[in-house]
């Protein structure tokens, strides 16, 4: 039991968002209606409950003769489904919270243990609308200077190809014109030796 206090104790102190497991939410009926709404979402996702929740409406579908497509025979679909979504949207609504809060510790873990990052974005989720878009901008703004940047040195790299690729040919040219000097040098020094 101690060994397994000093290890959470040692990974908190790695980690800069602590310990997870030290974190508590509101108690015992906070962490039934998670657990169960987890189940449930997870069921309800499952290709059977959607088989069934068919098989549900072409039963009703089938006894409308039955009960000659009467207001009572519409108003039990009606409130089943009622029911139905009405429950459905908290449980899901927690399944959702749960899996962006665990995103949002997630990067920020891996914001504040980046080296040249900056922590205020850690905790980005908490600012006002207003401030998330004054971010937004400043981010946009220092992209499209980075962009910049990048095409600059682009250009000067490709500009300085050019330049290399122009002093070869222009080396080329000048050996080749040397080459032919001295060849024509030695040829007219042949043709005085034959000459004398």
């Amino acid at each position: 039991m101690t060994a397994r206090k000093n290890g959470h104790k040692a990974h908190a102190a790695q980690s800069p968002c602590g310990d997870a497991t030290s974190v508590r939410h509101g108690g015992k009926l906070s962490a039934l209606f998670s657990a169960f709404a987890q189940r449930t979402a997870a069921w309800t996702g499952h290709p059977i409950a959607f088989l069934l929740a068919t098989l549900t409406v072409l039963a009703w579908v089938v006894t409308g003769p039955m009960f000659h497509y009467s207001d009572t025979w519409q108003l039990v679909i009606n409130t089943g489904t009622t029911i139905v979504t009405f429950l459905m949207v908290f449980l899901i609504q927690n399944t959702q919270n749960r899996d962006m809060l665990a995103v949002q510790l997630k990067l920020s873990e891996l914001v504040l243990a980046m080296k040249g990052a900056k922590n205020s974005y850690a905790a980005i989720e908490d600012l006002t609308d207003e401030e998330l878009e004054e971010l937004h901008n400043d981010c946009r703004t220092r992209a499209e200077m980075t962009e910049q940047h990048l095409e600059v040195r682009r250009s000067g790299k490709a500009d300085g190809k050019v330049i290399v690729t122009k002093k070869r040919a222009a080396k080329t040219s000048e050996s080749k014109t040397a080459e032919s000097k001295t060849a024509e040098s030695k040829t007219s020094e042949a043709r005085q030796h034959e000459k004398a």
